[in-house]
């Protein structure tokens, strides 16, 4: 036997070792329970995840999304040395027709006598999100579209650098200078290094030369983003640490345009390609897609982090709040016809040929041009978002559900169960109707309710066990971001994980909120531009992901005057040997937990503990983190008690 034989075979051995029987007394429950949502909504994308530093540098903002918005909305126009010019906004011959809007600036005269912080000439200025945070010693990736339109080759100077003031040179932290004197569109590019920190610096791009020149698609982009695709780095760690089985995108009532009407419906196609090719849109929460962060972003991610993709596609149906929908009486949804809904099922089925093809097909190609020639290995596909379920729904989705079905039938689609998932709601009812009728393979509920509702609801313990449809939680949480609301979630999670055999997934939404522009509370993950302050909820969501298993057992603790605020759980992981016993106490009394795990052969003598704990009331925010897990090593017995404190959730860690 060959060397490299044999390490294979010890390699093959260890991993058979690894995984384990279950013992006796459990049962199999779902392993990928914990995932997220991503829907952009409180700036969510541009000015978050996506790592663009810039904004509107498409020239695209118009006043169709908000009142005062225009193309030159996050631009000044700068004048140093009192040069003379102009700007104006144009969309004859364009870039692309996807982007029409470019900014073209005429001129006229360049200051010669005037060095203003090594700067003259005449061009634009772009504040960003409420200004830009850059690093010293950071390199930051500059480009631009320009055309010379007349005149000589223009000196081009682009700079970073931090106002000083009304009257005062601003300072100056990084500088880079290029030529451009080509006569159509061309991508120029420079990178720049900041000498020092700053939280609010500018960028500025002056012409030095008189004529004329078109801008558009200006960018910059921190040179270290996360696995270098693009999104911020501390953003994506923050996600990446609570070990996400799938992510579900891109909404939410994104998906179907919210109360805009079918002009406003996302559509995948038109975010794959080339940035300076993908259209813009304007956000159901009243703000811009720039779909920098699109679906190849999308799918890209998940494969960085080893999850699932979940798309979410429209089915030709809008939301109900279409056009003030939400304060009429039968609300306002509406439907294309039917002779037109084979362009809803083409675009589900091209997603799949783009996402699982080879590069021979049409889409595949697509994707491999990209950058990516390999398939992403779409597994599920999910159709409509908290439609109301209407009779035109139902007949939309069940033409869409056998179209797909019958040409790929390996795809798992997830339905939707409308909004305001609970019994006695017509949606719901609905919902489940139809997802019975067609072996619905998932269903996606939501709800957001009062922190009492998670501490005192069971309601996945009511549900049939012969159903063929499994269900996925797909927005849910306590309606305020105090601890004592973290614990109602963990509460209700450590249920969810009693019934993994019914519930496959779940997420809790919104993700994340950007400070100043926020739509929705509470969220998971609030941010500005230098750091994300993780919430309570946050710190509970990573406890559950890191304990994912595929065995629960429910008889191995026992709590002393158990109460519906308390609740326990143990789950196995057979692939990696792990145990993980949970115990959440979310009353003002302190409690104990009687432990006993015998029938787990080979446990570690040491274990770790994890513990959230504090005041009922605390609350992470912008000015104060209170809570945040504790860890430390503990000796482990297989019968042992543990005190539980006052609001507590406690997570043992046990390697078998």
């Amino acid at each position: 036997m060959t060397l490299c034989a044999a390490l294979l075979m010890t390699s093959m051995s260890m991993q058979a070792q690894k995984t384990m029987t279950p013992p006796a007394g459990g049962k199999a429950i779902s392993d990928h329970l914990i995932g997220i949502f991503f829907e952009d909504i409180s700036s969510s994308a541009d000015g978050g995840l996506y790592a663009e530093l810039l904004q509107n540098g498409s020239f695209e903002y118009n006043p169709t999304e908000r009142d005062g918005w225009g193309a030159g909305t996050a631009w000044r126009m700068l004048r140093p040395g009192h040069s003379l010019g102009r700007m104006e906004p144009r969309m004859d011959a364009p870039l692309h027709p996807n982007n029409p809007t470019y900014m073209r600036l005429y001129i006229e005269r360049v200051n010669e006598y005037y060095d203003y912080t090594g700067w003259k000439g005449f061009g634009l200025q772009n504040d960003g999100f409420e200004g830009m945070a850059v690093k010293a010693g950071a390199k930051y990736d500059f480009s631009v579209f320009l055309r010379n339109v007349e005149g000589n080759a223009k000196q081009v100077r682009v700079a970073l650098v931090e106002p000083q003031g009304w009257g005062k040179d601003p300072k100056l932290l990084a500088e880079a200078t290029f030529e451009a004197g080509a006569a159509n569109w061309q991508k120029y590019e420079a990178q720049l290094t900041a000498s020092e920190n700053s939280d609010k610096a500018v960028l500025q791009m002056l012409v030095l030369n008189t004529g004329t020149v078109d801008v558009d698609m200006m960018s910059l982009m921190p040179a270290d983003t996360y696995k270098s695709h693009g999104l911020r780095k501390d953003l994506a760690e923050a996600l990446e640490a609570l070990h996400p089985k799938f992510m579900r995108f891109p909404g939410g009532c994104v998906v179907h345009g919210g109360g805009d009407g079918f002009w406003n419906t996302y559509r995948w196609k038109t975010t794959v390609g080339p940035k300076e090719q993908r259209r813009p849109l304007k956000n159901t929460w009243g703000y811009h897609q720039s779909m920098g962060l699109g679906y190849y972003e999308y799918f890209q991610f998940c494969e960085d982090l080893g999850m699932e993709p979940l798309p979410i596609l429209p089915c030709g149906v809008s939301c109900q709040g279409t056009n003030g929908g939400w304060f009429m009486k039968d609300q306002a949804q509406e439907w294309v016809p039917m002779e037109e809904m084979d362009e809803w099922v083409d675009d589900a089925l091209d997603l799949i040929e783009w996402a699982n093809g080879d590069a021979t097909t049409k889409w595949g190609r697509v994707r491999a041009e990209a950058g990516h020639p390999k398939p992403f290995g779409l597994k599920y596909l999910g159709i409509g978002n908290e439609e109301r379920i209407s009779p035109e729904f139902t007949e939309r989705f069940k033409y869409m559900y056998n179209k797909i079905k019958a040409a790929h039938p390996e795809i798992i689609i997830v339905g939707t169960a409308g909004p305001g998932s609970h019994a006695g709601n017509p949606d719901y009812e609905n919902g489940w109707k139809l997802a019975e009728e067609i072996n619905l393979p998932i269903l996606d509920e939501h709800y957001y309710e009062q922190r009492d509702y998670f501490l005192s609801s069971r309601q996945y313990d009511n549900y049939p066990r012969d159903r063929k449809t499994k269900v996925y939680l797909g927005e849910y949480a306590a309606k305020d971001k105090k601890l004592i609301d973290a614990l109602a979630e963990a509460l209700y999670l450590i249920h969810v994980e009693r019934n993994g055999d019914v519930v496959e997934m779940t997420s809790y939404a919104p993700l994340f909120a950007r400070k100043n522009a926020t739509n929705w509370n509470p969220d998971l993950i609030y941010f500005d531009n230098e750091r994300p302050f993780l919430t309570c909820s946050y710190y509970v969501q990573q406890l559950f992901g890191l304990s994912a298993g595929n065995y629960y057992y429910g008889d191995c603790v026992t709590i002393d005057g158990k109460t519906n605020l308390q609740e326990q759980s143990v789950v196995l992981n057979t692939k990696t040997r792990q145990l993980f016993v949970k115990v959440c106490n979310a009353s003002a009394d302190t409690k104990q937990a009687s432990i006993d795990l015998s029938r787990f052969k080979g446990m570690k003598s040491v274990a770790t503990k994890t513990t959230i704990s504090g005041q009922a009331e605390d609350e992470n925010n912008y000015e104060q983190q209170p809570i945040e897990p504790k860890k430390e090593t503990i000796k482990m017995k297989k019968k042992m008690t543990l005190e539980m404190a006052p609001y507590s959730l406690v997570m043992l860690q046990i390697q078998l």
